[in-house]
């Protein structure tokens, strides 16, 4: 019988290996992959030639400190050798210089712990004592040296009976993790085939030539067959991520209606936050719960010590505002703290600061990041859309008449409006649209920059109508999609499954 090149290596590997062997070691003898021999394996397994067994069974894992231990010795090792030469040591002097014995952190109580279990110390009057005779010591330096010898042979074995590495596995020093091993056996008539040489190695030919025909070499080679049944392979083109796609739409809907962006960082000062846009340092949007804190840096800089002024100034008694404040004393340094930024807003308060009065529009697409308890309708990182008008003639109107024609050219339906509350605009609303499954959902919260929030940052003149959209839930009503978490599902055919985004009123332009 006729076998390609490699199966027939196979076949003489799997000989050699007395008609067992296991396809990693299989593999590694052939320098190959095992994916690469598994296709060769099928082809043989059809042909009656081997048997594939596949078995579950667990492999061992060394930990980082088990290959401490196995370089320097275990900390009962360590500690025993010094006892030998000292014979006793304070306890208090062990713990507070633990590293001139040999041992770091943790490893003193450990060191301590297995030798008395080994009967080998004693502790009393604050003094740790070696107890035991030299030939005991001798046979409890064998019994750890065997220990660790035994540890070392565990990396990558496979484990059948976990009770006896219960040691191990007690302290910590092994993991253990489920693996499928695949082993491929040679059947007795295989054997016998191989050692009458009746299995013969050949060269795998696609095309014919006339001289294969011509020199008789037909005879001594394997022609590929070709099923013609079978289908080609599907070619999945490069598309991008359906939801940047349809974020890229937005941006350009915002173009189009005459809106710049604009940029900011997504590690913020709270100044930008929450101080500048009015909001109280004792707000509970200001918490733990409700905002993730830099540990480290934990403070950032800013060099405008008047702007600090003027917003603390807001804060405690309204300043020129025209408002009475807060009525605190406010903390100029908790508003260098760092975070991450929970809105956008932040981007249209260092733009508003930087551009002053005027007329522009700005608008601000990227995440914000909240600890939000993850389900289908909230995320802890996310996408808001920002957007600020700014004009001596903007009102309140010209507010509630874009979140109309934005749902609009969006082709989101029917909008409600109702009364909303936010410490930095007023008046406020709040917008909801309707999803299919999930109902109405609010996305469109906006209102009018308050003086406290404008004066500070040099804005006289100039009236802003100011909105932070949940754009996350309006893709989730545009791509049909009732969980938020799908929205950056990493699954192929997921993304595959979903439809371009098409926004009609871009192609009516």
């Amino acid at each position: 019988m006729l076998l390609p090149e490699r199966q027939y290596r196979i076949i003489a590997e799997v000989v050699k290996s007395k008609g067992r062997v296991n396809v990693e070691v299989l593999a590694e003898k052939l320098g190959l992959k095992t994916s690469d021999i598994m296709r060769d394996l099928a082809e043989l397994q059809s042909k009656n030639l081997i048997i594939i067994e596949k078995k579950s069974a667990q492999k061992a894992h060394l930990t980082e400190e088990a290959h401490r231990y196995i370089d320097r010795g275990f900390p009962e090792e360590r500690l025993l050798r010094i006892l030998i030469e000292r014979k006793e040591i304070n306890l208090s002097t062990l713990r507070e210089n633990a590293e001139d014995f040999g041992l770091i952190g943790e490893e003193v109580q450990i060191a301590i712990q297995h030798l008395i279990r080994l009967r080998a110390v004693e502790v009393r009057e604050g003094k740790i004592r070696l107890k035991a005779s030299r030939e005991e010591v001798e046979i409890i330096s064998e019994k750890l040296k065997e220990f660790r010898r035994k540890l070392s042979e565990l990396e990558d074995s496979v484990v059948e009976d976990p009770s006896l590495i219960r040691e191990y596995l007690r302290r910590g020093l092994v993991k253990l993790k489920k693996r499928s091993l695949i082993w491929i056996i040679a059947p007795s008539a295989t054997l016998e085939m191989y050692e009458r040489g009746e299995l013969k190695p050949a060269k795998v030919v696609t095309v014919v030539s006339p001289e294969l025909i011509a020199t008789g070499k037909w005879r001594e080679i394997i022609f590929k067959k070709f099923d013609l049944k079978v289908e080609p392979p599907t070619v999945h083109p490069y598309r991008k991520h359906p939801y940047m796609e349809l974020l890229d739409e937005i941006k350009e809907i915002l173009e189009v209606m005459g809106f710049e962006e604009m940029k900011g960082p997504h590690v913020e000062l709270e100044l930008w936050n929450f101080d500048a846009l009015f909001q109280a340092q004792d707000h509970p949007a200001r918490e733990i719960h409700d905002t993730f804190f830099l540990k480290y840096p934990k403070w950032g800089k800013f060099a405008d010590k008047s702007l600090m002024e003027k917003i603390g100034k807001t804060h405690e008694n309204g300043w020129i505002t025209g408002s009475k404040g807060w009525r605190y004393k406010w903390d100029p340094k908790r508003a260098l703290r760092l975070i991450l930024r929970t809105q956008t807003t932040a981007v249209s308060m260092r733009t508003i600061y930087e551009r002053g009065d005027g007329e522009y529009r700005c608008f601000s697409l990227d995440r914000v990041f909240r600890p939000e308890t993850l389900d289908p309708k909230h995320a802890m990182e996310f996408y808001q859309l920002e957007g600020i008008i700014v004009g001596e003639k903007v009102t309140f109107k010209h507010l509630l008449g874009f979140f109309q024609e934005f749902a609009k050219k969006l082709g989101l339906g029917k909008v409600k409006i109702k009364p909303g509350y936010f410490p930095f605009t007023e008046p406020s609303v709040e917008g909801f649209i309707k999803h299919p499954e999930l109902g109405w959902i609010e996305v469109f919260p906006g209102g009018m920059f308050r003086p406290e929030v404008l004066r500070p940052l040099g804005v006289k003149k100039s009236n802003v109508a100011a909105w932070g959209i949940g754009i996350d839930r309006i893709a989730m009503a545009i791509l049909g999609i009732s969980d938020i978490r799908d929205l950056f599902s990493p699954d192929l055919e997921f993304l595959r499954s979903r439809k371009v985004p098409i926004i009609e009123s871009i192609y009516r332009w």
